[in-house]
């Protein structure tokens, strides 16, 4: 069985994997709505330098925790039968899946707010730490972790 929540090294765990779990589950007769959120690493930072490949790396032990208490909180909304964030870590090219986040619910209404707020959350809560390697105009390769913090500044 699937957990709700996770760090997963990458090739661990795919969207048809979080598909499966919400479809096996006990209340899924009571779902009309399933949202989706597919976070992918994009190949430019906000301020244009070319993005070569991410690293992420998590406090495992906490993220799990974080993760799973962001989920059980968000399932307890009306109309909220299932909240899932399952991510993603080590290496990634640009265009591969870093995280899935997934709300399941009775109307279509109710799920969107609740993927919005589940994305946002596990941005700020959950300690998973993001590398960039880029490539500047001249060629030049460098590496830095970046924080959500500091990138809301830019």
């Amino acid at each position: 069985m699937t957990q709700h929540a996770g760090v997963h090294e990458k090739g661990t765990f795919s969207v048809k994997d979080l598909l499966t779990s919400i479809r096996n589950s006990k209340s899924y007769e009571k779902v009309g709505a399933i949202a989706l959120f597919i976070g992918v690493a994009r190949g430019e930072t906000l301020k244009g330098e070319k993005v070569e490949k991410l690293t992420l790396e998590a406090y495992e032990e906490k993220a799990n925790e974080v993760l799973a208490k962001i989920c059980e909180n968000l399932s307890k909304k009306p109309g909220i039968v299932d909240v899932q964030i399952h991510h993603l870590l080590g290496e990634f090219n640009v265009g591969e899946d870093l995280v899935y986040v997934s709300v399941a619910g009775s109307h279509r209404s109710e799920v969107f707010p609740v993927l919005q707020e589940a994305v946002e959350r596990y941005k700020s809560e959950a300690p998973v730490f993001k590398k960039e390697r880029i490539i500047d105009s001249k060629g030049a390769v460098t590496e830095y972790w970046v924080s959500e913090k500091e990138r809301k500044k830019m």
